[in-house]
């Protein structure tokens, strides 16, 4: 599976492609959503003495690290709370902007940012704070074969249900299945289902909160 991945990132179509749709659409959505983000910035401004923008490490592409960005939707806390606790749908640091924001997935329009300066993809596996892949990497195989590619905003995991306080092991099975099986087509799918807001797939509870609090303690 790792020597897929490498595979993958030489073709020249997932190389040169993948890179010019991830150019032309964050560039076409920043120039069409910037009266959005310039609402958000002045709301956020207002109702808040923290940062408009909320930065964070995260891990990429071969296990590089790098800064990702959000609007910030919670209330500040230490960088040792923010890097190595579990936020949850009912995570009493967000913010009341925040709970308006957050699932509508509009505090990570500033990832665009990301995308442009080749940190992330628009489609990829979510990248996660270094303190979590750590714990997953132990605890879940084939867990970094997902870091072969870049990161990316959205991505099949996602579009499926597999996001936020889900199955990790989940997340980590539609990952490899987007390695395994990406085209430019997949991807142009995939963006679709983020626009459309429709689940390709179904959700189900799992308190992967508890098994991550747990599997921090036995670190």
């Amino acid at each position: 599976m790792t020597n897929l991945g490498q595979r993958l990132t030489k073709r020249f179509t997932y190389r040169v492609l993948k890179r010019i749709l991830d150019l032309l659409v964050s560039v076409l959505v920043l120039i069409l959503l910037a009266p959005v983000l310039a609402l958000i910035a002045v709301a956020l401004k207002l109702s808040s003495s923290a940062p408009v923008l909320f930065k964070q490490q995260r891990v990429g592409q071969s296990g590089r690290r790098f800064w990702i960005y959000k609007f910030t939707t919670m209330t500040p806390s230490s960088d040792d709370t923010s890097d190595t606790r579990w936020s949850t749908s009912q995570d009493e640091r967000v913010t009341c902007l925040g709970r308006i924001l957050r699932p509508a997935g509009l505090d990570e329009l500033p990832q665009l940012i990301n995308v442009l300066r080749g940190d992330m993809s628009l489609i990829g596996p979510r990248p996660e704070r270094p303190h979590f892949v750590e714990i997953f990497r132990r605890d879940i195989p084939g867990y970094m074969t997902r870091h072969a590619l870049k990161p990316g905003i959205t991505g099949w995991a996602q579009v499926c249900g597999w996001r936020g306080d889900t199955s990790i092991r989940r997340r980590v099975e539609h990952d490899l299945y987007y390695l395994q099986h990406w085209t430019l087509w997949f991807d142009l799918k995939i963006l679709c289902l983020t626009l459309i807001g429709k689940p390709a797939g179904t959700r189900v509870d799992s308190p992967t909160a508890k098994q991550v609090k747990s599997a921090s303690n036995r670190g």
